[in-house]
């Protein structure tokens, strides 16, 4: 099976995404706020995931529609995420929150574009000098480094 990459995105991609984002937003449920948000991506193998924001009167607990999507991803398979579209209630592009940047940005293809308010962008603009696993790998290393070095 041939990979998708972001530089084989076309305006029918995108088309595809903003219809599911728009359609995962009807199905959310934000009974306190009542901003309701549909994500959708594309995955490097061609299948498409979705997600809606899922609110708790403890506000702390709510979902973000990118919570729903990752999880989708991983239930259906994984992969890396190529493109990324976010919806508010009247269909127009929203900007994913600090947290879920970093949540897609752990699922992200190389060069991962989102549809931004203000135009396309990749995870490495809307997210520079982002945390990674080799961020963590790099800590690890060096704690096992010094725990071997001490014995």
């Amino acid at each position: 099976m041939s990979s998708i990459a972001p530089t084989d995105l076309t305006d029918t991609h995108w088309q595809a995404l903003h219809e599911l984002a728009v359609e995962a937003m009807t199905h959310a449920y934000a009974p306190y706020s009542r901003f309701k948000v549909g994500a959708a991506a594309l995955v490097d193998d061609g299948r498409l995931v979705s997600g809606c924001n899922v609110e708790n009167a403890g506000y702390g607990v709510t979902l973000c529609a990118e919570c729903g999507l990752v999880s989708e991803l991983i239930r259906t398979g994984g992969g890396r995420l190529v493109a990324f579209a976010c919806v508010d209630a009247r269909g127009r592009a929203c900007a994913p929150c600090g947290r879920c940047r970093q949540l897609l940005s752990e699922h992200a293809a190389d060069g991962m574009v989102l549809a931004m308010p203000s135009g396309m962008m990749s995870i490495d603009e809307v997210l520079p000098d982002r945390f990674t696993a080799a961020d963590v790998e790099r800590v690890v290393g060096e704690e096992s480094r010094r725990a071997a070095d001490e014995q």
